[in-house]
Order: C-alpha cells, then sequence, then structure tokens
C-alpha cells in the first residue's frame, strides 16, 4: 500500500486547522459548509506558487498574462456552451431532503461501475434498486435532473432577468474573448499563449473532500494558442511541462499519474484531455487538467459576436488558430503538497514529531531565528531585521518556550531551517543552522547565512 493511503487524512486536516493553515469560513457565525479561509501559512504557500507558475508558464514561455473580470457578459456563457452544458446530475431523498451527485454516488458505492460510461437512466436504475439507506437515513430517491453549476447573480439596480448574469466558472473565457486584442497589441506570433490567475465559482451539488471540491477556487490557466497542424505536439508538450511544475513543486513521483480521458468523459469541446492524477488519502483525484480545446472555442465566439478571431498569418492566409489548455485548480494543489509533505516520525519511544517536509521554495517561512534564551536577544533580532529587510528570504522569529518546542512548531508548519543565536554567536559571530528533515546541525558564520540558504533556491 502506498505511503499515501495510510496517511489518516482527517489528523491532517486538524493539524492543518489548528497550525493556521485553514480556518472555516464564518466560524463565529457556525460556518459556512465545506468553505474554508486561508490563514497566513497557505496564503505564503499559495503567493509563492502562483509567482512559479507565472515564472514557468508565462515568463519562461514568453507567454502573455491578462487579468479578466469575474463577472461578463452573458453571452459569453451561451457562446461557450456553459448555460446548456455545464450540469451535473442532480438527485434528492425525499426522507430527508438532502441532494447529492448521482455519479458520486455510484461511484463511492460502486466503484466497478465506469461512471463516465453510464447513461442518465443507468444511474438512476442503479441508485433506485441497490441503495436503500444513504447517508444514515432510509431513501426514497426522486428522479435524476440536470443541474446547472452556475452561480446567477444580477447586474444594476433593477432585479430583472434581461440584467441576470453568473458568476464565472473558469477564467478561460475570459482568455478567449480577449484573445484579438492580446494578438493585436503584443503583435504576437503563432504559438503564443496568454494566461492568467484568478477565482471561479461552481454551485457544485455536494462540496466535499476538505479543500478538494469547494464552491469557491482559484485557477491557474493557460490558453496557449497554435496552428491546427501542431495542436498534438503542444498537447504532448503541455503535459510534460505540467508533470515538471508539480515535481518542481514538492510532489513525489509515487503519488502522480497521468490519465488519457476516455471518449466518453469528454468535454463537449474537447478534442482529447489528458488530467494528472493525485493519490490522496481517499483516492486518485484529478489534480489538473490539460486539454486540447481545438477551435471550439473561438468559433463558437465568432458566431454568437459576429466578429473575426482569425489570425492572420505572414503569407495572408487566415485560419482559427487550435487550442491547448493546461488548467490547474491551486486549492487542490496546495491541499495536495500539504498532504505529500505530512509526516508523523517517531523520534524515541513515545515521543513523535509532526513534520511537513516541504519544499524549500513553497514553504510558508524558509527559516525561523530563534534565541536560545531571551537575554540574548539582540543579535538574534539584528539578524531577523537583515534577512526579513534586505532579501527576500522568508523569515519568522520566535524566542517562547524552549528551543525544543520551538524546533517542533517550525517543523510542524514546513520552515525547512532553523537559526539558533547562541552566547558562541557573541564570541565568533556564528550561528548554528539545524536542517527540518535530518535534525542535522551545523554551524557558520552570520555573514553565510543568506548565501547558505540561496544554495536551495530553484
Amino acid at each position: 500500500m502506498n505511503d499515501n493511503q495510510q496517511k489518516n487524512l482527517q489528523e491532517i486536516i486538524n493539524h492543518l486547522k489548528t497550525s493556521g493553515f485553514v480556518y472555516q469560513n464564518a466560524e463565529i457565525y457556525g460556518g459556512v459548509v465545506n468553505t474554508w479561509d486561508y490563514g497566513n501559512l497557505a496564503t505564503q504557500m499559495m503567493t509563492e506558487i502562483k509567482r512559479l507558475w507565472v515564472r514557468e508558464f508565462i515568463k519562461r514561455e514568453n507567454n502573455y498574462q491578462i487579468d479578466s473580470k469575474i463577472i461578463t457578459n452573458p453571452l459569453v456563457w451561451k457562446a461557450s456552451g456553459h448555460i446548456d452544458n455545464f450540469a451535473d446530475y442532480l438527485i434528492e431523498n425525499k426522507v430527508n431532503g438532502k441532494r447529492y451527485r448521482a455519479d458520486h454516488i455510484v461511484k463511492d458505492l460502486f466503484p466497478n461501475i465506469n461512471v463516465e460510461k453510464a447513461t442518465f437512466s443507468e444511474l438512476e436504475e442503479i441508485i433506485k434498486t441497490n441503495v436503500k439507506e444513504f447517508d444514515g437515513e432510509k431513501t426514497e430517491w426522486t428522479s435524476i435532473r440536470p443541474f446547472n453549476l452556475m452561480f446567477k447573480t444580477q447586474m444594476g439596480a433593477i432585479d430583472s432577468s434581461a440584467n441576470q448574469t453568473y458568476l464565472r466558472p473558469e477564467t478561460a473565457q475570459g482568455i478567449f474573448v480577449n484573445f484579438k486584442n492580446v494578438a493585436r497589441t503584443t503583435r504576437a506570433k503563432l504559438p503564443f499563449g496568454i494566461g492568467q490567475i484568478g477565482k471561479s465559482f461552481r454551485n457544485e451539488i455536494t462540496p466535499r473532500d476538505f479543500i478538494f471540491r469547494t464552491r469557491e477556487f482559484e485557477q491557474m490557466e493557460l490558453e496557449f494558442f497554435c496552428n491546427p497542424n501542431e495542436d498534438e505536439h503542444y498537447y504532448k508538450y503541455w503535459i510534460n511541462k505540467c508533470k515538471d511544475f508539480v515535481q518542481l513543486l514538492g510532489l513525489k513521483n509515487d503519488n502522480i499519474r497521468i490519465r488519457p480521458h476516455e471518449q466518453e468523459e469528454l468535454s463537449h469541446y474537447s478534442k482529447g484531455t489528458s488530467d494528472i492524477e493525485y493519490l490522496f488519502p481517499f483516492g486518485w483525484g484529478e489534480l489538473l487538467g490539460i486539454a486540447n480545446r481545438g477551435n471550439y472555442d473561438l468559433s463558437q465566439h465568432m458566431k454568437y459576436s459576429n466578429e473575426s478571431l482569425e489570425y492572420l498569418n505572414d503569407d495572408g492566409s487566415k485560419i482559427i488558430p487550435y487550442v491547448i489548455e493546461p488548467s490547474i485548480g491551486l486549492d487542490r494543489l496546495l491541499f495536495a503538497l500539504l498532504i505529500d509533505a505530512f509526516e508523523v516520525e517517531q523520534l524515541v519511544e513515545n515521543d513523535n514529531r509532526i513534520v511537513l517536509k516541504l519544499d524549500y521554495n513553497i514553504a510558508p517561512y524558509q527559516v525561523a531565528i530563534l534565541p536560545l534564551m531571551k537575554k540574548i536577544n539582540s543579535k538574534a533580532t539584528e539578524i531577523y531585521e537583515k534577512l526579513l529587510k534586505e532579501t527576500d528570504i522568508r523569515v519568522t522569529y520566535d524566542e517562547a518556550g524552549s528551543i525544543g518546542k520551538r524546533y517542533r512548531r517550525q517543523d510542524a508548519i514546513g520552515t525547512p531551517f532553523a537559526i539558533t543565536i547562541d552566547y558562541e554567536t557573541y564570541d565568533n559571530n556564528t550561528v548554528t543552522i539545524r536542517n527540518r528533515d535530518s535534525m542535522e546541525q551545523t554551524r557558520i558564520s552570520i555573514d553565510e547565512i543568506e548565501s547558505y540558504l540561496n544554495k536551495f533556491k530553484k
């Protein structure tokens, strides 16, 4: 059995809550079902993940970044197919009034059934025939019906259908409707990509598994435009690029896999899709997807807007570019990284430590400054202030409690290094630097701290 399958998910979630990575949303009012706020530690991690995504997917690939709005013209969603097709199968238990995703019920209770191949009526028959109790209740099932996942809202002061619009369910469409603007103002030549990072919203029937499936989430999406005869090449290229990216962040190779979609699974726009999946404690789950969207989106927006979104080649010919889309859910990626890093180590009998073995480049803090005793903290404060104000190193300071307890606190939030200032520091200008994973300690000069830590930058 894989190590991840032996990890206690509830233990990990409890640790993330108590240590300040994640808080229950509006907790003082009783919260909102499966809605979470990110604390300082998770926010620091997400900032670094986004920075590395921009570096790897935008800057180093010579692509372009935009920031489109969450609320847009509703015709965008009509053209994209979301109004007509973006739905899940909803079924309700009339005994308790609870609603569920039909495919999730079948997938959870009958793992040998391929829910992607099952028809609407087959799912309903399986549930009504076999699921007589569910969620601790007797069941009387309704018929399955489609449930559109988009959040509706109103623009302006008048509440009418004419002012109805939606919170975006993906960031991609904001890129497609700006394709012409970006191509014109940047004078970009095919192939090129346009990416953005932003919030999306999906009115999930049953949000679950902590931050794995929520109604509000953040995406990092790239739409890579290419000639139609090059789509397969770039489809494979971006699959490999995405795998390299999650490994750059520190995910273990044993816990990730690439899974091509079968024909029955493909979205209405897709010529081909592959997911990079992660082995969560509850099983394999989609971490990110790479889709060959063909020219579906640009063609649809041309049809509905009556505007040309064709690309003019140097020889004067016009084409509708094909699109390869690497789409990453930041919340899921954060969750996977935290699960991957979480370990409970037995040091000696009856003595365990919780440690997050996060990669140096995404750890909330990269180093902690720990004076051995409060009365010798002036030098510690000096080192802390220098690193804080004169470097990009993420640094924290802790002088409360025994040095052993402070080491454990830093281990538990993933800080890779801890620097201890002691009496010897005043004699020879050196400090002790402790490695989180090995717990080994090395004596180095204060002047060497920055260069020592920078060796771990990627």
